[in-house]
């Protein structure tokens, strides 16, 4: 009964650890809300490292790109790129590239859910809402097939179902939609 004590207490931190991180990301993600006003897939040529579009447009992965950013000083630009260019078999052949790009490649869905799997973030896809921690990621297909991030949120329905911080069309918004499309992906930054 002891090591078990003992075992619970050791792991406090890691848990504790873990809800800071969500914390620090659904944080990130909702300073967006009312900033990022439109959505805009254009391609862009960014900076490297650090690129962004400009805050007040962009897609659902750069809610995602910006969160990580500011809520952990990750750059998921640089992340993505240097392991596509060490790894670049690996990642879909959707767009018919030879090569990374560095301007666009982290602000592809697909390209993103190979990232966090290769590097170890992928949970099992589940419809019980008490698997879904605040600053997971989540990933769906919205019909008739394309590819959508949200970020799952702290706030939750009178049913218990997570809120989740997206860009689906109209800019960063916070809302109940987490299992209105067909689930693809769920990931934990660890």
């Amino acid at each position: 009964m002891r090591y078990l004590l003992l075992l619970a207490l050791s792991l406090l931190p890691l848990f504790a650890q873990a809800q800071d991180t969500g914390t620090k990301i659904v944080t990130a993600a909702r300073k967006q809300v009312g900033v990022t006003l439109s959505y805009d897939p254009a391609y862009a040529t960014l900076d490297y490292p650090g690129g962004d579009v400009p805050r007040e447009k962009g897609v659902c992965t750069d809610v995602v790109i910006r969160a990580l950013r500011d809520g952990l000083s990750l750059d998921l630009q640089k992340l993505v790129h240097e392991d596509m260019k060490a790894n670049f078999s690996a990642y879909p052949r959707n767009w018919g590239l030879s090569k990374p790009d560095k301007n666009i490649d982290h602000r592809r869905v697909p390209n993103l859910q190979t990232y966090f799997k290769r590097s170890g973030y992928k949970l099992d896809v589940t419809k019980d809402a008490t698997k879904f921690l605040p600053g997971d990621l989540v990933t769906c297909t919205v019909p008739p097939s394309l590819p959508h991030v949200m970020i799952v949120s702290d706030k939750k329905t009178a049913e218990g179902i997570p809120l989740v911080i997206h860009n689906i069309g109209g800019g960063a918004r916070e809302e109940d939609v987490l299992f209105t499309y067909p689930l693809t992906g769920h990931y934990r930054w660890k």
